[in-house]
């Protein structure tokens, strides 16, 4: 098994800059948009959840595009946190909040499927998704 492509190594750092930008966006610019997007019934404060998303976003962001030794484990978890904040996006469209200037349901139709095509992306541009094909069968 090779390592990742060069195509794939571009993806991951151009994957971990926007998780930079979107978690700086939490900390600041946009931090009331992504307050609307956390759904009523997490038992936290809207904004500490925006906040801790924010921070995890920038780690993992950052990692992602240095951290090339760990890049098929950050690809997990960069997959899975996009797993843990899908359901954010689902009340979005559920309850119909027009942040980010999603104002029509057919928009925040399209924003959940776009969802899938980040964790994808987390999967093969970190080789992760390969990795785990190729592991050695349990004995």
């Amino acid at each position: 098994m090779s390592g990742p492509s060069p195509v794939q190594h571009g993806v991951r750092v151009l994957l971990g800059a926007a998780l930079v930008l979107a978690g700086t966006g939490h900390l600041s610019w946009a931090r009331t948009e992504f307050q609307a997007q956390v759904p009523g019934w997490v038992p936290l404060d809207a904004d500490l959840v925006v906040v801790l998303s924010g921070v995890i976003e920038i780690l993992l962001g950052t990692a992602l595009a240095v951290l090339v030794r760990y890049r098929v484990a950050l690809g997990w978890v960069t997959a899975a946190f996009f797993v843990a904040v899908f359901p954010g996006n689902i009340s979005q469209y559920v309850d119909g909040d027009a942040a980010f200037g999603l104002d029509s349901d057919a928009a925040r139709a399209i924003r959940l499927l776009f969802q899938p095509v980040l964790i994808v992306l987390a999967l093969w541009s970190t080789g992760a998704w390969t990795a785990w094909r190729h592991r050695a069968p349990a004995s």
